[in-house]
């Protein structure tokens, strides 16, 4: 599998229905961190994945502590407005992890004081926006990603 896109305590079933059809098309897993805004059986969800849902392999966590503990050693990067360094510049590789956070307010703080080296942004050019939809977000970075996996394998 290319990637692994996670989402930290999400909070709109419409952008979590959508990142996971995203994730049945990148052929990505995706991984869903407690609490949520919204029930697993949210029409709403399901819509936006339409009739993938079934499909698309899901792990879900009881928590960011969880998470963290039982993925301790995966390569991971986090996703954050925070962040000094541009998506464009990372290490694309098979099975990372993309962390996001939920969309109010994005990563907890102390997540992203620990992981300052592995913390890249999506740049935003206007003053007027604070961050993007987070279904975009995820879109451009594993985009990005496969683009960069097809040109390191010359496809």
């Amino acid at each position: 599998m290319p990637f692994n896109i996670v989402l930290v305590e999400p909070e709109i079933p419409n952008n979590t229905g959508n990142i996971g059809r995203l994730s049945l098309a990148s052929v990505s897993v995706l991984h869903l961190v407690k609490p949520f805004g919204f029930e697993l059986s949210d029409a709403r969800l399901k819509r936006a994945g339409l009739d993938y849902w079934q499909h698309i392999t899901v792990k879900i966590y009881e928590s960011l502590d969880e998470f963290l503990a039982i993925n301790k050693d995966k390569d991971m990067v986090f996703l954050s407005s925070a962040a000094k360094k541009s998506y464009v510049s990372m290490d694309y590789k098979d099975d990372l992890f993309f962390v996001f956070g939920k969309e109010s307010v994005g990563l907890p703080k102390e997540l992203v004081a620990n992981n300052k080296d592995k913390l890249y942004k999506i740049p935003i050019h206007s003053p007027h926006v604070r961050s993007l939809n987070l279904a975009n977000a995820v879109s451009i970075v594993v985009f990005e990603g496969l683009r960069s996996l097809e040109v390191s394998k010359g496809v």
